[in-house]
């Protein structure tokens, strides 16, 4: 393990299924990093958020529920981190479709980002960290040593997102799925807080055509030749 490893940070950007997390995991373990995917930060407040009982909608009680929850982040024997939600470890429920359909609406809330990205850079701090999301080389990150953004066609994140669906036993047909997904590219490349795009230092890679191990080589090569 090289300690003297010039980037303690790496940011990983792109749009959904792209292979952000896939890509990352893989990544950390080669570098032995702890890996985070922070598209699960905002996942699990929206968890916090159905179990309160508060309305999605409803901006004020979200921002005030967002300063008072309090997360925790413990790595994993996988390399990733389990999360903690007022001490409670709720990382393995996250992907329900209950949380999938809100968590959108609910991440968009500017004081709702403000303190889940407080959450992202205290974890940073920590150093040797891989993240992952959609913001973190622009605004949770600028800083990073360095910035990557994943690419694909719309059409083949779809059908990625669909296999995945499939896998975890949830029925959905794929012009669903690429319905849904062009929706949710919409929203996060037009919302006004953070909105998608590579940082202007980022190294650009379309993993369509690629294996999964190419790219990770591709970065890891970035990485130690940084």
């Amino acid at each position: 393990m090289n300690r003297n490893l010039k980037p303690q940070l790496i940011a990983i950007d792109g749009p959904v299924a792209v292979g952000k997390s896939s890509v990352g995991l893989r990544l950390a373990n080669r570098l032995e990093y702890i890996f985070f995917d922070t598209g699960m930060i905002y996942r699990a407040f929206t968890w916090k958020v159905l179990k309160s009982g508060i309305s999605p909608e409803d901006e004020l009680k979200l921002c005030d529920l967002a300063t008072t929850t309090e997360f925790d982040f413990i790595p994993s024997k996988q390399g990733a981190l389990s999360l903690f939600v007022n001490g409670e470890d709720i990382s393995s429920g996250l992907l329900c479709a209950e949380i999938e359909e809100v968590v959108a609406l609910i991440a968009k809330v500017a004081g709702v980002r403000q303190a889940m990205v407080s959450q992202q850079r205290k974890l940073a701090e920590r150093g040797r960290v891989v993240m992952a999301g959609r913001d973190i080389g622009t605004v949770v990150l600028p800083w990073a040593e360095l910035k990557i953004f994943l690419t694909a066609s719309t059409e083949e994140r779809a059908r990625r997102r669909h296999r995945e669906l499939l896998n975890r036993g949830e029925n959905s047909s794929l012009e669903i799925v690429l319905t849904d997904l062009k929706k949710r590219d919409e929203m996060d490349i037009n919302r006004t807080i953070s909105p998608l795009k590579p940082a202007e230092d980022a190294v650009i890679i379309n993993t369509e055509d690629v294996s999964l191990e190419q790219v990770v080589d591709k970065i890891y090569t970035l990485a130690v030749n940084l």
